[in-house]
């Protein structure tokens, strides 16, 4: 069997002209502006559905392997090197089930890694793939990977690409569109190979700013023209290829304890911003998991849930600010992907359509495309129903969660009814709720949890008191061990400050670069 080639999205399915696995990734993205994409996706290996038992690291090779095509010993120490020692649930992706609301329900807990946040499940590989690709590509000289963040990719970028040689590290950040400990966990960390700085401006911004650098340098245009760049970004095939595996890890979880329903299946609820996460779940299905229905939980930056109830996409309309601000998003960049799956590979309609929301923004696809997304449910949550679901499932659980997750869990369980009753709702758990400690803490107090109400009255001050402190605060009242990730950052000090306009990206970029990379950094 041929081995697997990376295609752009505005590329047909048909055409020649595909890249290995080394060239995705360390190029980002295509030249045309699009997204790599594999030109075939396997089936799951038979090994997948043993019932033997398999660490996450081994599991993670099973499914990987075919899509780095000769990669064998070097992708095997990457895997173990990232999930063996970087995460402090020996499960590293564990399934816990919720009483609430019945049976059936579970949350997938992706946030035990270094940043507490399942950006950490592909970010913590993505230096050794990076540095593995230049190395199969025999390119000495040094990259830089340019990442855009609503929140959590920053601080997993600048984590799991650190200490990788020859790689150096650029953040651009929401000035006023992370919480506090989002931000904290950017700016405090080294300056060695690394840039961050806050954006003026929304994520949107801030992706169109990347996106625009990486266009203009393949075009040979602007200041970056002589730099290398890649991207960390879940625009970057090797951040989003990883997220496969933790459905797959779900799946066996719960088959192993008797929890699926007819046919082995099983309904994920994904809470959503840039579309990568529920879009390997999609990717997991068409390889073959017994996954019956894909809820796309949105915040009120609805833009998704409006897309699958009416087959229109369209940004035109105010981001919102919201307690879920990695979901703060207009332009999902991964749906991308999902239409030239919809599409059948047509590589000049998905250029069109990406044409059409650049210029109009907003474009409509056709009936045969609506019926190949109908596995897609879609919904949103208010902020205040996101505070009562976390009140509601600390009451009846207590677990604690963050507003993401809430989101994702209010959206799905709203939905149930109209999903396969027998089958068990995987809901995504995204992010440790101590990253969201005063939108959690308000929802406890508003929601009349006892031992919080009282708590957080007697604490006039709490406005002024800082995320730090308050996840203390939270980790103290709710009895759990804040995480080391979150703990640590009392110690470190801010040191990037800088601020800048969408139109300095480029510039502020070379001028890193000029100072700071040469072929020995």
């Amino acid at each position: 069997m041929a081995s697997i080639q990376y295609l752009s999205t505005r590329q047909s399915i048909a055409s020649s002209g595909g890249v290995g696995i080394e060239v995705a990734i360390a190029q980002g993205m295509p030249a045309d502006g699009g997204l790599f994409v594999p030109n075939k996706l396997p089936a799951l290996p038979a090994r997948v559905f043993q019932p033997e038992p398999l660490s996450y690291s081994e599991l993670a090779y099973i499914v990987l392997e075919p899509f780095f095509p000769g990669w064998g010993p070097k992708l095997r120490l990457i895997l173990e090197t990232a999930y063996n020692s970087l995460f402090d649930h020996p499960e590293v992706a564990p399934v816990r089930p919720l009483s609430w609301e019945g049976k059936g329900l579970y949350l997938l807990e992706l946030f035990h890694g270094p940043t507490c946040a399942f950006k950490d499940m592909a970010l913590s590989l993505l230096g050794g793939f990076l540095r593995e690709s230049l190395d199969r590509l025999g390119r000495k000289e040094p990259v830089l990977v340019l990442t855009a963040t609503s929140g959590d990719t920053g601080s997993a970028a600048l984590a799991g690409l650190s200490g990788v040689e020859g790689v150096h590290t650029a953040v651009f950040y929401p000035s006023e569109g992370t919480s506090e400990i989002q931000r904290l966990q950017m700016t405090s960390t080294s300056s060695q190979r690394r840039y961050v700085a806050g954006l003026r401006g929304n994520f949107d911004d801030a992706q169109r700013a990347v996106k625009g650098a990486f266009a203009r340098a393949a075009a040979g245009e602007g200041p970056l023209a002589g730099v290398r760049l890649s991207s960390a970004n879940s625009i970057n095939i090797g951040r989003l290829l990883p997220q496969i595996v933790y459905y797959v890890a779900a799946w066996r979880q719960l088959r192993a304890e008797g929890r699926l329903g007819p046919d082995g299946l099983m309904h994920v609820a994904v809470p959503t911003g840039n579309f990568g996460d529920i879009l390997a779940a999609k990717y997991a299905k068409q390889m073959g998991l017994p996954i019956a229905t894909l809820v796309c939980a949105s915040n009120a930056n609805k833009v998704l849930a409006d897309f699958f109830s009416t087959g229109v996409y369209d940004r035109q309309r105010e981001l919102v600010k919201t307690e879920s601000p990695s979901m703060d998003i207009l332009v999902s960049s991964n749906l991308e992907r999902l239409l030239y799956m919809a599409a059948g590979g047509d590589g000049q309609r998905v250029a069109a359509l990406m044409r059409q929301l650049n210029q109009e923004g907003s474009f409509e696809i056709s009936e045969d495309e609506q019926k190949y997304v109908k596995d897609f449910a879609a919904g949103w949550c208010s902020d205040a129903a996101a505070r009562s679901m976390i009140a509601e499932v600390w009451r009846s659980d207590s677990v604690l969660i963050d507003p993401h997750t809430a989101t994702g869990l209010e959206v799905a369980t709203r939905l149930a009814q109209s999903l396969q009753p027998e089958a068990p709702l995987l809901v995504v758990a995204t992010a440790s709720p101590f990253k969201f400690p005063r939108a959690c803490l308000d929802a406890l107090a508003a929601g009349s949890v006892q031992g919080f109400t009282s708590a957080r009255r007697l604490e006039k001050d709490d406005s002024r008191l800082g995320d730090l402190a308050l996840a203390e605060k939270l980790a103290t009242l709710t009895g759990q061990r804040l995480p080391r990730g979150i703990a640590d950052l009392k110690r470190k000090p801010v040191i990037h400050r800088a601020m800048l306009d969408a139109g300095e990206v480029e510039q502020a970029l070379a001028e890193y670069a000029a100072n700071n990379m040469d072929n020995k950094s």
